[in-house]
């Protein structure tokens, strides 16, 4: 993901809570010490106060990058999938969609991880006022597949279409994110049909398990994983990669000054 961003001319930053620091950007040690996860929390945006305060290591997901962004005065950031709607679940939804909804940002990303209630994401997504712009797609990507059947409103082919919208969504005086959506790429993505075999088939794992809470979305994508025979790991890796130089194409044409 790095790589990619600076192949675009713009400058990556990993936000973290380091050893109780909030920071925009990991060294190459730091960055190896997250990635070997011992006792590396994950951080909400709710969280942070207390990772700071207990002086510990703390990867942020989506809602916690959000809050970094607005300290760090960052526009654009690169994730892989946007927390949601769980199914069956009226009451489980992520802390991402709040946080979204009160955000100004833009968020590159292959949709909602495809484990949740991809439409009932998509319904509260729109009652939030959070824009959803689909990158050369006219529907919302299933994050390890490239369709879902569910149409958006507003679709762009270009970063600087993006950078233009943007500008005009805070000229207005909203302040939400703006939510960008790409498939992910053509060669590597999965069928629907296989996703949804092994989605089902990790959401019943799960009931009799009785995982519940934080601990749902791991566990269901380390079943979807293991069921795909490690395939969506594959998907996982190369719509990051994409989805970070679509972030940072999108940040160089904001930066462009304005014609």
């Amino acid at each position: 993901m790095m790589r990619a961003v600076e192949t675009t001319g713009a400058t990556p930053a990993i936000t973290a809570i380091d050893r109780g620091e909030p920071v925009l950007g990991l060294s190459a040690a730091t960055l190896e010490r997250f990635l070997a996860r011992d006792g590396v929390r994950k951080v909400s945006a709710r969280d942070l106060a207390m990772a700071i305060a207990d002086e510990a290591d703390g990867a942020t997901t989506v809602a916690g990058t959000l809050a970094m962004c607005a300290l760090g005065s960052l526009d654009v950031f690169a994730t892989g999938g946007i927390g949601g709607v769980h199914r069956d679940a009226p009451y489980d939804e992520s802390a991402d969609l709040i946080e979204l909804s009160r955000t100004s940002a833009i968020v590159v990303c292959a949709g909602a991880k495809s484990i949740l209630d991809l439409s009932a994401t998509l319904e509260r997504l729109e009652t939030l006022g959070v824009p959803v712009v689909g990158y050369r797609t006219l529907e919302l990507p299933g994050f390890f597949t490239r369709s879902t059947g569910l149409a958006l409103t507003a679709t762009a082919n270009t970063p600087e279409h993006i950078a233009r919208a943007f500008r005009a969504h805070r000229a207005l005086g909203l302040t939400s994110a703006m939510l960008v959506v790409q498939p992910p790429p053509a060669e590597f993505a999965l069928p629907d049909a296989l996703v949804a075999e092994a989605t089902s088939a990790a959401l019943r794992e799960a009931a009799l398990h009785g995982v519940r809470g934080g601990a749902v979305t791991p566990f269901l994508l380390a079943e979807v994983q293991r069921r795909t025979h490690g395939a969506s790991v594959h998907v996982n890796l190369a719509l990051l990669e994409a989805n970070a130089m679509l972030a940072g194409q999108i940040a160089m044409a904001l930066a462009q000054p304005r014609s």
